[in-house]
């Protein structure tokens, strides 16, 4: 080894020993003819000291250093003394008094240094990873989830489950995103493509008699991103056999108390609370709701009904709602300019516009509040629970724009008032999705989750006469607002499956065209079964306190799925193409 500790190990117990070092330069400094170097690596950061006295030509030689030079150093461990110790350093006891320095490697002059307070924009640090991934917030975010993965694999390993690899390569199955296609060069015409989840062969795996599986996938969908989206990423596919949903939920229930107690330092129970599809949507306006705030929304449709307001009455008289929030304690945190900031922002939701009123001694201020009595005053007073000092604010529309707006402006009055701990990890599982979901555009049902759902048994009534009413045994885990898992029981019955297919509009030609291995298997003996994958790179984003997925990714693609630093994707040359039989065709 061409050290004998990392620049985090050494303490005040080191003391006189004789060390050697290896790592980055991260900063310079010259006190009084002694040089001061801090070296880093990925364990920490120590202080060396060059003291011209003992070794000039090092001395010198010291001097030429500059950031991220990669050197060796040996030399003894001193205290620093109680009045030069630093204690934000793990280090901060000690330095080495060096003598002997080699380097290694010297650096160019970096685009950006990785220990800098300011990081340039997100571009220039992928395209120069290498020095990003040097940050200590990245290393931290890279160790983290290397245990988080291990957690998993633990965790699985004594509950039974065996890790079985399916492959990367595959046959193309068009459901949800796009697929990303891999031309067959012995196959001419013909392509594979790269999975979007191993759904299926994860079923074929229940099949197979493999009654407990699990992965750590990789997973690519063509699709639009965000900043906790990406084209490839990684989830933690799950699928038991011979079980029921309450089995599922009980065994992630147990995974999720083992990463928040060893990676989140949480003590004490933790319970994961369940609400419904439709609990979710009329508290909160959305399937993923962030409990680590209340302000749930209320409706006032009977108040509003009666009122003398011709908005809210309009509404109401055409089958709309008039649903709010009480943001406590704002009323005068937000400035006229600021509400006409929030109408802006519901508009982005289909909202028209959005009704405020400040709750002051027992009565309702507000531009509007001339419209309504003092018995509805009070009424709305009474049914958002408000006190003086309040903030209530209302839109008035058809459902489905109260629930986005609403749930998109709950999430913001939440972040802007800081009413809650960003560190904080609250989970909840959201139970009985609708297993379809009209698309009126172009007239037909689509799958809420996908086409592999058991209905419920309790709903099969209704597929003649209301599929909208069809409830799915699917779940969602839901983490401070995100999607953070989603899972369902399988449907093992072929009839059933098909009976689903034909309410999609996929008839028995079309469905064995296009997954007739996946209905193959099942006709030799399909197990009930059940599953859910949990979204690895978004657990490991929560965990770190982050809200952009690529900090948490050692080698991510920007929001137009290029790899700033090889240059993917990029063009290949005309041999390879012609070996693939493809020409392009490229738009002017």
């Amino acid at each position: 080894m061409l050290r004998t500790h990392t620049c985090g190990e050494l303490r005040a117990e080191h003391v006189g020993q004789t060390v050697t070092l290896c790592g980055w330069v991260m900063n310079d400094r010259d006190h009084g003819g002694l040089a001061f170097i801090d070296l880093r690596d990925r364990y920490g950061l120590t202080q060396v000291v060059f003291n011209p006295d003992r070794d000039p030509q090092m001395h010198q030689l010291a001097r030429t250093l500059r950031s991220e030079d990669v050197i060796q150093v040996t030399g003894e461990v001193m205290s620093r003394g109680n009045d030069r110790e630093n204690p934000k350093l793990a280090t901060g006891q000690i330095e080495v008094r060096v003598h002997k320095l080699q380097i290694l490697n010297k650096s160019r002059t970096p685009p950006f240094e990785p220990g800098a307070a300011e990081l340039p924009n997100e571009e220039l640090r992928l395209q120069y990873r290498f020095l990003d991934l040097r940050r200590e917030t990245l290393q931290r975010a890279m160790a983290l989830r290397h245990r988080f993965c291990k957690v998993v694999r633990d965790y699985f390993d004594a509950q039974n489950f065996l890790e079985i690899e399916t492959p990367i390569l595959g046959r193309s199955t068009p459901e949800g995103a796009r697929d990303y296609l891999v031309p067959s060069r012995v196959h001419p015409g013909s392509f594979y493509a790269l999975p979007q989840s191993p759904q299926i062969y994860k079923q074929i795996l229940m099949v197979a008699g493999y009654d407990r599986y699990f992965q750590i996938a990789r997973c690519f969908r063509d699709e639009d991103l965000r900043a906790d989206r990406q084209p490839e990423f990684t989830q933690i596919d799950v699928e038991m056999a011979f079980v029921d949903q309450e089995d599922i939920l009980s065994v992630i229930d147990g995974l999720i108390r083992e990463v928040l107690t060893k990676l989140h330092g949480v003590t004490g129970e933790i319970t994961i609370p369940r609400l419904t599809h439709r609990d979710a949507m009329e508290r909160y306006g959305n399937d993923k709701p962030d409990l680590r705030f209340g302000m749930e929304l209320v409706d006032i449709a009977e108040i509003a009904g009666q009122c003398g307001f011709g908005v809210f009455k309009n509404v109401i008289a055409g089958d709309g709602r008039v649903r709010g929030l009480n943001a406590r304690g704002a009323a005068e945190k937000y400035s006229r300019k600021m509400i006409d900031e929030l109408t802006a922002f519901v508009g982005d939701y289909g909202a028209k516009g959005l009704a405020f009123f400040r709750v002051k001694d027992g009565a309702l201020d507000s531009p509007i509040a001339k419209f309504f009595s003092q018995e509805d005053q009070q009424a709305i007073i009474d049914r958002m629970q408000a006190k003086p000092g309040d903030l209530l604010l209302f839109v008035a529309a058809e459902s489905s724009v109260t629930s986005a707006a609403l749930a998109a402006l709950r999430n913001r009055l939440g972040r802007e008032l800081k009413l809650y701990d960003p560190r904080e990890i609250r989970c909840c599982w959201v139970l009985e999705f609708p297993l379809v979901t009209w698309n009126a555009e172009e007239n037909r049902w689509d799958g809420e989750h996908h086409p592999f759902c058991q209905p419920n048994p309790e709903d099969v009534g209704h597929f003649e006469d209301d599929p909208g009413q069809i409830r799915a045994l699917s779940y969602d885990l839901v983490v401070n607002g995100y999607e953070a898992a989603s899972g369902s029981v399988r449907i093992h019955d072929p009839k059933i499956q098909q009976k689903i297919f034909d309410l999609l509009g996929i008839n028995a030609e079309s469905a064995e065209e296009r997954f007739g291995f996946l209905l193959e298997a099942l006709r030799y003996g399909a197990p009930p079964h059940a599953g859910i994958a949990l979204g690895l790179d978004r657990w490991v984003m929560l965990l770190c306190g982050n809200d952009n997925i690529r900090e948490v990714i050692a080698f991510p693609k920007t929001q137009k799925a290029a790899d700033l630093l090889s240059g993917a994707p990029s063009d290949v040359s005309p041999h390879q193409l012609r070996e693939l039989h493809i020409k392009t065709d490229l738009p002017q």
